[in-house]
């Protein structure tokens, strides 16, 4: 896998989101206007992307596809991530294939999960197959779960 989500707003390195979600509280940052970290094409400040990034994708680990004993975040099922400036969250996703019996919950079950994060104010989750998903996106923690080695 790439190992990086990509997004108009922040890149998550899997490895990073990994670490930095240990079940920590989330802090109170700073926004832009009391004092924190300006952010090219964003309302929201580096502090308040660095601080909701790791909880989103902590609850997108909570999310498993029921016929692979692995999230859908460490499969690689999540293209990308975007913040709105209202704090209203995009996911891009795909699936492991085109006729996955619970495509049409799935999406519902990221809209949920991201949708409890505290600070998140809504999330959408659109799937797309371009690029089609395949193993090379899995992450090492999905391929030793299945192993995949």
């Amino acid at each position: 896998m790439d190992d990086e989500i990509k997004s108009d707003v922040v890149e998550v390195p899997a490895a990073d989101a990994a670490a930095s979600t240990g079940g920590a509280d989330p802090v109170r940052v700073p926004s832009v206007a009391e004092g924190g970290t300006p952010v090219a094409g964003s309302a929201l400040s580096q502090e308040e992307l660095d601080a909701l990034t790791p909880e989103i994708v902590k609850a997108l680990k909570t999310v498993y596809d029921p016929e692979i004993p692995s999230d859908i975040f460490e499969l690689g099922l999540i293209y990308n991530i975007d913040i709105s400036d209202n704090r209203d969250v995009s996911i891009l996703m795909t699936l492991t294939a085109p006729g996955c019996p619970v495509a049409g919950e799935m999406p519902i079950w990221v809209e949920n999960a991201v949708s409890s994060v505290p600070g998140v104010s809504g999330c959408k989750a659109t799937i797309t197959f371009d690029p089609p998903w395949d193993q090379s996106r899995m992450s090492d923690e999905a391929r030793l779960a299945l192993n995949m080695f």
